[in-house]
């Protein structure tokens, strides 16, 4: 993370940092904090934002004062920990999960954490279906700006159903509609996949994240249900051209990491910053490793994940093939006198953007040049 945020955090005007996540266990507060280097973030000199999620809690906050002194002071302890790091931050984000019937309460325990870091802004993450609700208005005027989540999970019946992280249809209509309340807001909008589980009936068996990978059973289908980065690139090129007064910025969920299995990688999310179309570029490269010993890998230098199987094809002449074989889910196939196939079957193959996977390897009899073709 720490060096995700040297390389790119200097192109964005405010990186927003998840400090600590409330939890609440029989309405007593649990707290994870995160393991943040302040050192980089002031390094950067990028406008810092702090980031605190609130889970769920099954009653009326504002009615507890006890539980919203704690959330207030654990707000100013988060604050003061990043200026102990050398970082003076902006705003403080909550990110509560909050049901639509709350929004009044929300409001109210807002408005004491508000006097306590005053005079830091205080931002609040709305979800589209808060919108109509009359209760929101007050609440967003409370605030002064919020985030819009317009990316979500539906939970899907069946494998067969459709995975749609981010419905772009369904974004414009929620980001016209917060327009017309006039409250400043910006919009987030994800980088992320989740991977989705279906027992071997085909029904919803559950699902994992970056952080909680889960090994499901023998006969468990998986799907993975990833931001489109096509769709999202049309969507904020209409908003480029054409937006509510009130819409300030995008949100990008999140900073792209080179361990991630399951975000963007830098190359896709930079793509949409700089305002062009993500493009597909695959290549297959050998490698001599020693006489008569070629080693084949396949590289992404576009700025789309490819997720679709692919074989490599390897020609050449006047020279005797020895021995050869696929690697990690590549298959060698089709060994004739001048060509071979590697070629991989997996539905799940993925390779990021700016990755290289070694294929496979070919000993010939002799050290020769091959020629390498790509197909998809």
């Amino acid at each position: 993370m720490n060096e995700a945020v040297s390389a790119h955090a200097g192109q964005f005007t405010e990186t927003a940092v998840l400090l600590a996540e409330v939890a609440w266990k029989k309405s007593a507060p649990q707290v994870v904090f995160a393991a943040v280097d302040w050192s980089v973030l002031a390094s950067n000199r990028v406008p810092v934002g702090l980031v605190l999620r609130v889970g769920p809690f099954a009653g009326k906050l504002a009615e507890d004062s006890s539980r919203v002194d704690f959330l207030a002071r654990l707000a100013t302890q988060l604050v003061v920990q990043a200026q102990q790091g050398g970082v003076e931050p902006v705003e403080l984000q909550i990110d509560y999960d909050c049901a639509t019937s709350r929004l009044e309460d929300y409001r109210d325990w807002l408005r004491v954490v508000q006097q306590r870091l005053a005079p830091l802004p205080v931002t609040i993450t709305a979800l589209p279906s808060w919108l109509d609700s009359p209760a929101f208005a007050t609440l967003a005027a409370a605030a002064t700006n919020y985030v819009l989540q317009v990316h979500s999970l539906v939970k899907p019946a069946r494998v067969d159903d459709p995975l749609t992280l981010c419905d772009p249809a369904a974004a414009r209509r929620a980001v016209a509609r917060a327009g017309q309340l006039g409250i400043p807001f910006r919009v987030a909008l994800p980088t992320y996949s989740y991977r989705v589980a279906f027992d071997a009936a085909g029904k919803f068996a559950g699902l994992s994240a970056e952080a909680n990978h889960t090994s499901w059973p023998t006969g468990t289908q998986v799907r993975v249900m990833a931001a489109d980065p096509l769709a999202l690139f049309s969507l904020v090129q209409g908003w480029a051209t054409n937006h509510p007064a009130a819409l300030q910025s995008v949100i990008w969920y999140r900073l792209p990491v080179a361990t991630d299995e399951l975000n963007w990688r830098w190359p896709t999310l930079n793509a949409l910053l700089t305002g062009h179309l993500p493009q597909e570029k695959i290549r297959a490269v050998a490698r001599k490793t020693e006489p008569g010993l070629v080693e084949i890998s396949v590289l992404n230098d576009g700025e789309l994940d490819l997720s679709v199987p692919a074989a490599i094809v390897v020609i050449w002449t006047d020279a005797r093939l020895v021995a050869g074989d696929g690697l990690r889910d590549f298959e060698l196939m089709e060994p004739g006198r001048n060509t071979v196939r590697f070629q991989t079957h997996q539905p799940q193959f993925r390779l990021p953007a700016g990755a290289r996977r070694v294929v496979g390897w070919l000993r010939f009899e002799r050290e020769i040049e091959v020629q390498l073709e790509v197909q998809k």
